[in-house]
């Protein structure tokens, strides 16, 4: 029995393909809570990572909200930073070639107001050297159809997503808003659209009351919800799109352990990104490589891959 045991050890696998990327675990660096990943590199070794996904980039740099930007709740946060960044030709040429230094995948985080916008930075990064694969945040407000989210429609899902695959062979990852009716509506036309996988989920819409000031907690008045407190909610839409689409889901929403991680891979998903726990954790996302690790030791797991969808085939 002990060399059974052993033997797991030896030959546990936690590494998993997604849309044709070989990740050497399934756990991802989420995009807004690690910066340009290279801020972290003092505080865990990048290499242990399955990816990186950087902080969201646009055409031009964005100077984000005014502060404060981020209020405490219990068991999360809210945050309205405005989607701070360089702007994707400042990434290339100055955050990239550092990145490239690393074992872990590079994804590069994509927003706009248009969806000429969302073509343009593609464009840009399609110059850069070292990208895995774009995440399309389509939880922002398109200014030509008067504000309504890309990630609430899903016409403009598909439009959206269609609009960056015709630009780019690269894999295209799109990032699902909750703050919808039925996300398997929108995750439907992604797919159809030809995403290579989908992430889910972003922030919840929340707002938070200052008693004292009898005003807003945020100066944005509302903020994107994150942490433990969604990852029920979390899971279940995790859940529901694996089963509506046949690309790959990468789960997210209150991973804070190894154990939350597994949890997200059972309910459907081939990976998951860590995010809010950076913040109180900063070498979150190499503690919960650790932990998965143990776990499937410990349960005789020898492929993390065993794991995902098995409420699918239960």
């Amino acid at each position: 029995m002990s060399s059974r045991r052993s033997w797991v050890t030896l030959k546990m696998d936690l590494s998993v393909d997604l849309t044709g990327i070989r990740l050497s675990n399934p756990v991802i660096a989420a995009s807004g809570t690690f910066g340009y990943g290279l801020e972290f590199a003092h505080l865990l070794d990048l290499n242990s990572l399955g990816g990186i996904v950087v902080k969201g980039l646009s055409r031009e740099p964005m100077a984000g909200n005014p502060a404060p930007r981020v209020v405490e709740t219990a068991a999360g946060m809210l945050n309205a930073i405005g989607l701070q960044n360089i702007g994707a030709a400042a990434f290339v040429r100055e955050k990239l070639p550092e990145l490239r230094r690393f074992q872990a995948k590079i994804f590069a985080n994509i927003f706009g107001n248009t969806t000429e916008d969302y073509v343009a930075v593609a464009e840009i990064l399609e110059t850069g050297e070292g990208i895995a694969g774009y995440e399309i945040n389509i939880s922002c407000p398109n200014t030509k159809h008067g504000g309504m989210s890309f990630g609430a429609d899903p016409a403009l899902t598909h439009e959206v997503t269609a609009a960056v695959r015709r630009v780019t062979k690269r894999p295209v990852i799109v990032k699902l808003s909750p703050n919808v009716t039925d996300i398997t509506v929108i995750a439907r036309a992604a797919a159809e659209a030809g995403a290579d996988a989908l992430s889910l989920v972003n922030t919840f819409v929340g707002m938070a009351i200052d008693l004292e000031t009898r005003r807003p907690a945020l100066p944005n008045v509302t903020g994107g919800l994150s942490g433990p407190a969604i990852k029920p909610l979390a899971l279940r839409m995790v859940y529901q799109v694996s089963q509506a689409v046949k690309i790959p889901v990468i789960g997210m929403g209150g991973i804070a352990s190894g154990r939350d991680a597994l949890e997200f891979l059972v309910a459907g998903a081939t990976a998951v990104e860590v995010g809010t726990t950076t913040f109180w954790d900063p070498a979150a996302p190499a503690r919960i490589v650790k932990e998965m690790g143990a776990w499937c030791r410990s349960h005789g797991v020898d492929r993390v891959t065993s794991l995902s969808s098995s409420l699918l085939r239960s």
